[in-house]
């Protein structure tokens, strides 16, 4: 399940070229930069007050830049996108057609299909998010190891080196990651996956299924204070 036709649509994606040549989809990820070296800045550039804009972005039609907004580029960003007050888009993103970065959400050398959303409080590193992923309030996706060493991804209950020192998650069309949940680094959603809130997930998680954690709740008999 590691391969781009595996995880995503690649007709939800006008960029589906980069794909082109990679076993693994993973390795997409070291092409981003190359592939946006021939971005420069659209003629006449796009206006949105009070956004901070870069030299070498391109943005789509009807996409809304909000003010406080930070796009450092090389960027490029497709149609109908939201990206809202506080986003901030450092190097080497591309972003499909309809698809919303919200407040004090952060993407870094990252890949988003069509629809795609990481609307609150979001760390998006070294990662691919598929058409119409989704990423609930506070979803963090860590994409360098404590310790030395290139990231690995099992395989068949094998380790297998992605070459990788940073690589955060691939998430397939429609996987979607609970409120404050952290996607450790090498993570793979399949498609329409499932994280609940609050998990710490690392590996492989399969096409539809849910990861949920197992912390028991304990409802107790509210007491009045003046008892005590």
């Amino acid at each position: 399940m590691f391969t781009a036709a595996d995880l995503f649509d690649l007709t939800q994606t006008e960029h589906a070229a980069i794909f082109d040549g990679c076993n693994f989809a993973w390795e997409v990820l070291k092409k981003i930069e190359p592939y946006l070296a021939r971005v420069t800045k659209q003629n006449p550039p796009p206006r949105f007050p009070g956004a901070s804009i870069g030299d070498r972005v391109i943005i789509g039609e009807g996409t809304i830049v909000e003010p406080g907004a930070m796009i450092k580029g090389p960027a490029i960003i497709g149609k109908n996108c939201q990206i809202r007050h506080n986003a901030y888009l450092r190097e080497n993103v591309i972003l499909g057609d309809d698809c919303v970065v919200g407040n004090a959400s952060e993407l870094k050398n990252a890949l988003l299909f069509n629809g795609a959303q990481v609307p609150h409080f979001n760390y998006v590193g070294d990662s691919i998010l598929g058409h119409k992923a989704h990423l609930g309030a506070g979803v963090k996706i860590s994409n360098i190891k404590l310790f030395p060493g290139n990231i690995e991804v099992e395989v068949d209950g094998v380790p297998l080196d992605t070459g990788l020192r940073k690589f955060g998650a691939m998430l397939g069309d429609g996987a979607e990651a609970g409120c404050n949940a952290v996607l450790n680094p090498g993570s793979i959603l399949g498609r329409g996956a499932l994280v609940y809130p609050n998990v710490f997930w690392r590996g492989v998680l399969p096409a539809n299924m849910i990861a949920k954690n197992k912390a028991e709740i304990e409802v107790v008999v509210k007491r009045s204070r003046e008892n005590e």
